[in-house]
This record gives structure tokens, C-alpha cells and sequence, in this order.
């Protein structure tokens, strides 16, 4: 048995982009657009581990999608969690659980998908302004 990828539908497609590959840094591995199924398939990965891929499916037809305490959260290893929440805000991405412990944060997708960045190895040592900021919303 082998883990392929996670799938998590998306509402709009060009700020799922942004968010995912411009502000989280994935890069996108494949697409598949269906005409007939009237969908779009990306494929996503971290930069040098395509073997844990997310697969974003949006469905050119609207639906409201709502989320579920079944799913909890997807996770990613970064190698600096500070630099990594930096180039977020930049994006206008809502640091949720800042990384107070230089060790942990989260953050929302533009489909309420929540997203924990881990510190690849130890802890960093706190730094600021994180050390100090509160939780905003849920994560």
C-alpha cells in the first residue's frame, strides 16, 4: 500500500493557486481538466517531496461546500517557520496559531481548509513579533 494524495474541493480556483503555490510554496505537478465530468484536477506538492501530494478538484459548476469535524487538518514540515508565517501575511494569509513555540502555527486555505506548518527539526528559539501574538479565530 502506497499514500497517493489528499483531496480537498476548492470553490474558487485562481485563490486556491495563489494560496497554495504563491504564499504556501507547493508547485503544481499536474492538471486535468474533464469536460464531459465538468472539472479541473490539480495535483500540488512540497517542492522536492512529490510522494505526499494534495489534489485540489474544483467543479465548474457552484456548490457551497462545508466543512466537517470528520477532517482535522493537513500538516507540512517547513524549514523555517518564521520565514515560511512571513511570506503568508505577505500573501494576506491570516497567521491563526502564530509560532509562538518557533515550532508550530496554522492557517486557513480560501476554503476553510486548515493548514499546520511544523519546524523541520527542533524548535526555533521564540522571536518576535510572533513570541507575543494571541490566536485569531479557529485553526
Amino acid at each position: 500500500m502506497k499514500y497517493l494524495h489528499t483531496m480537498v474541493r476548492v470553490a474558487d480556483l485562481d485563490a486556491s493557486l495563489k494560496f497554495y503555490c504563491d504564499a504556501l510554496g507547493l508547485k503544481e505537478l499536474s492538471r486535468k481538466e474533464s469536460e464531459k465530468g465538468r472539472f479541473t484536477l490539480i495535483f500540488l506538492a512540497a517542492p522536492g517531496d512529490e510522494t505526499a501530494q494534495i489534489e485540489l478538484t474544483y467543479n465548474w459548476d457552484p456548490e457551497v461546500y462545508t466543512g466537517g469535524r470528520n477532517f482535522g487538518h493537513v500538516a507540512y514540515a517547513v524549514k523555517d517557520i518564521y520565514a515560511t508565517c512571513q511570506r503568508l501575511e505577505e500573501h494576506g494569509v491570516t497567521i491563526l496559531r502564530p509560532p509562538r513555540d518557533g515550532h508550530m502555527a496554522f492557517v486557513r486555505s480560501p476554503d476553510n481548509i486548515s493548514i499546520e506548518l511544523l519546524q523541520e527539526g527542533g524548535a526555533l528559539p521564540p522571536q518576535e513579533p510572533w513570541a507575543s501574538r494571541p490566536n485569531t479565530g479557529s485553526w
